[in-house]
């Protein structure tokens, strides 16, 4: 189906406005932003039900100062912007929290301020949407989701570009070729176009603790075979010191649960999607997959039914679990100074499956079957902005090599730039035990390298995988409905994905259209 852009555009914004007014529910609202195209992935979606856990020392991140070619170039650039006042909004990411600790920095090299709004992602997506439905200017640079970097592509300016146009402005070492090239496909690129610029990657690891291997005498698990096998063992002789295996992030009716499947059906070999754009978590593989996860669920913490991600981390941070995996950006803060497991977990590569992995052939809609679940953003320079060349130095400085190690380092996220890794910042950290740890960023950029997966990208994807699959998937888990029954589940699953609510028309609800 599609919209005319006008009616799109009007249609979004008020959906968008409807919920953060409570007028939709949740359920509603990412129906009718799969309806229009939008779609929310990864870590994106949680902030509409659970926020990102984040554990950062920004001591970290302010111990150094801005290199000084960098620092005499803002200083000097700045000076025609001096007293300009620059919006970025945001969700409340890692990065974006070190970053609005740090932009007084920027201000003071360059007497540019910096206004940074931090609010739910539903009103990002809704305060970005009405800033280019009507070409106000309002925010001069967008937060973006990966999964809409399609959709605001027209919307923003081509920073490559741009650096070239405005060589004045350009930063010195800024270098683009420094950015992982899988996370600038992944993340930021489109139409042979950069939208934004690599900003935020959560992604899929193993983690796991090191005394409780040691202590049963369990080696690193490798495959999905070793994992079952560790945590049956460890659930077995610990659950009555309140240990489990392992830890699920499985609320139903939230995305952390599809997160979790979706990385269970790869695993063993299955898709979402086949090769003929048909829903495929029903086959042998994609049940497979589905029946492991119920195992592990077996073996972990009653409260993994009502956990998302955030509960998860607390499962890992009290001592609960004792492998996982999950999200990379959990690892600095369960060593922080202050945590009860401090210098007791590690990191490895993710875990390969029974089967080999489909190809891109066998898959529909550019889903990418791999170990490695990931999630994303980029942060763009609107096309509207009134104050579009002091957008683009904070832009810039934002991105910099500099900030982007010193924002890790922070433990706010795993670097964007290749540069990072080898900073001698981050090098020296890598036998450290405690805050400020970077002794698993190897394993997290090998996993970006190689194996990162990406779920499809569809119109209606954002509405089914966070409503359809995790609310039917919930049933399953909870006891509430398919009697343990994983391809009945599945079967039902498929059915919803072919024919979602509300899919018949553009606009089969009346929406309260808002002034």
């Amino acid at each position: 189906m599609s919209f005319k852009n006008y009616d799109k555009q009007n249609f979004i914004i008020d959906t968008a406005n409807a919920y953060t007014r409570r007028k939709i529910s949740k359920r509603d609202f990412l129906s009718k932003m799969g309806i229009a195209g939008i779609g929310m992935s990864a870590f994106a979606t949680g902030v509409l039900g659970g926020a990102r856990p984040f554990r950062g020392n920004m001591a970290h991140a302010a111990e150094n100062n801005t290199p000084e070619d960098v620092a005499k170039f803002l200083k000097e650039a700045g000076k025609s912007f001096a007293g300009t006042t620059i919006r970025y909004t945001s969700e409340a990411t890692p990065p974006t929290v070190v970053l609005d600790t740090l932009k007084a920095e920027f201000t003071e090299l360059t007497g540019i301020n910096v206004e940074i709004e931090i609010v739910p992602l539903e009103q990002v997506l809704a305060k970005a949407t009405q800033d280019v439905q009507g070409q106000l200017g309002t925010y001069d640079i967008y937060y973006l989701d990966q999964a809409w970097t399609s959709t605001f592509s027209r919307d923003t300016i081509d920073p490559v570009q741009y650096y070239k146009d405005k060589p004045d402005l350009a930063m010195p070492g800024f270098d683009f070729d420094d950015f992982s090239k899988p996370l600038v496909e992944g993340i930021c690129e489109y139409d042979n176009k950069w939208v934004g610029l690599p900003f935020d990657i959560p992604i899929f690891t193993l983690m796991y603790r090191k005394d409780l291997l040691e202590k049963h005498g369990i080696a690193v698990p490798k495959t999905y075979d070793d994992f079952t096998a560790a945590v049956k063992m460890i659930t077995a002789a610990e659950k009555e010191n309140g240990i489990f295996g392992t830890g699920c992030q499985a609320k139903s009716g939230h995305y952390s649960l599809e997160c979790d499947w979706t990385q269970a059906v790869w695993g063993h070999g299955g898709s979402i999607f086949g090769a003929d754009k048909k829903f495929s978590g029903n086959d042998a593989q994609g049940i497979e997959g589905l029946q492991w996860y119920q195992e592990m669920l077996r073996n972990s913490p009653p409260n993994s039914v009502a956990s998302t991600w955030d509960g998860q981390w607390q499962m890992g941070a009290s001592g609960q679990i004792a492998l996982c995996q999950s999200w990379a950006e959990f690892f600095p803060g369960w060593n922080a100074d202050d945590s009860k497991v401090k210098g007791l977990w590690e990191m490895a590569h993710p875990l390969q499956g029974p089967h080999s992995l489909r190809g891109r052939g066998d898959v529909g809609f550019g889903e990418i079957p791999n170990w490695g679940h990931q999630g994303g953003s980029s942060i763009a320079l609107s096309k509207y902005s009134k104050n579009a060349d002091a957008a683009w130095l904070f832009l810039q400085w934002a991105c910099s090599k500099d900030i982007m190690t010193r924002c890790t380092l922070a433990g706010g996220f795993a670097p964007m730039r290749n540069s990072s890794y080898i900073d001698p910042r981050i090098v020296e950290r890598k036998n450290r035990v405690g805050g400020g740890t970077t002794r698993h960023l190897d394993t997290v950029r090998w996993t970006i390298d190689n194996v990162m997966a990406s779920e499809p990208d569809l119109p209606i994807w954002a509405g089914v995988a966070n409503n359809e699959i995790p609310t039917e998937l919930g049933k399953l888990v909870t006891g509430q409905d398919y009697n343990g029954d994983a391809k009945a589940c599945m079967d039902q699953i498929a059915k919803l994905v072919e024919s979602p609510p509300n899919s018949s028309s553009p606009f089969p609800f009346s929406l309260p259209l808002l002034p």
